[in-house]
């Protein structure tokens, strides 16, 4: 099975679902942009909470260049709300889960992406601080066909 997100430069947009730590749902969109490079991948992303008052996400991750077999790919990112995060994707059948952690904060998650169609995936996530649940979203991703000129 090959993948198309991560795997090749797209953007992405979507819209689903965020929830709290209390439980509460509110409505999410997010867009990401992976590129690739010759030293690097970059992947560079928006999740924006539709509250009162709305609040958005911003992430950006230095991925290394996959190996031979492309099933295991590490990452870094910095944010000014979690710190330092290092994580993998790791290529699992039909998805691509992602496990993270903060050497320095306590924070950590996953990021499930499960392929629907060369054009589709839904994410389902979670962030953790230590053992509690900071929260969860879950979001329908569609990839953007670029217009030919």
């Amino acid at each position: 099975m090959s993948h198309t997100y991560l795997f090749q430069p797209a953007v992405w947009t979507g819209r689903g679902t965020f929830w709290c730590a209390d439980g509460q749902p509110l409505s999410a969109e997010c867009r990401t942009e992976v590129a690739h490079r010759t030293e690097c991948w970059l992947l560079c992303g928006t999740l924006k909470v539709l509250g009162s008052p709305p609040v958005e996400f911003v992430n950006a991750y230095w991925i290394e260049l996959p190996g031979r077999d492309g099933t295991a790919v590490k990452w870094n990112s910095e944010s000014a709300t979690l710190g330092k995060l290092k994580g993998t994707f790791s290529v699992i059948g039909e998805s691509i889960l992602s496990v993270y952690r903060s050497e320095s904060s306590g924070y950590h998650g996953a990021d499930h992406l499960r392929r629907i169609d060369d054009d589709t995936y839904e994410s389902t996530g979670i962030l953790l601080l230590e053992d509690r649940r900071l929260s969860s979203w879950q979001v329908l991703l569609r990839r953007q066909i670029e217009s030919k000129s």
